[in-house]
């Protein structure tokens, strides 16, 4: 599948397997990073705009992932406690 996209005033034929939905929506929130970061500059700079907006995203990605993480840890851990209570359990009985 192939949809145009409008990228920081820039048009992008973008392919892939997912659907147009998506790809929009995917696009839509690069858009938006990128002109966050511009109102933030004094140099308008695409480059620059566009490394700082990926950076961004990045950072975003990381930190999610490393709170799912602590979650998938934590959850681990309860569940282990669970699991040992239960096992006391049937034990006693």
């Amino acid at each position: 599948m192939s949809v145009k996209v409008n990228i920081y005033g820039t048009e992008y034929p973008v392919k892939g397997e997912a659907e147009a939905g998506y790809i929009e929506e995917v696009a839509r929130y690069v858009d938006g990073k990128m002109k966050e970061v511009a109102d933030s500059l004094s140099v308008k700079s695409t480059t620059k705009v566009a490394i700082l907006a990926a950076l961004n995203i990045t950072d975003e990605l990381f930190t999610l992932r490393s709170e799912q993480g602590d979650l998938s840890g934590e959850l681990d851990r309860r569940l282990g406690r669970l699991s040992d209570r239960l096992a006391e359990g049937l034990v006693e009985k």
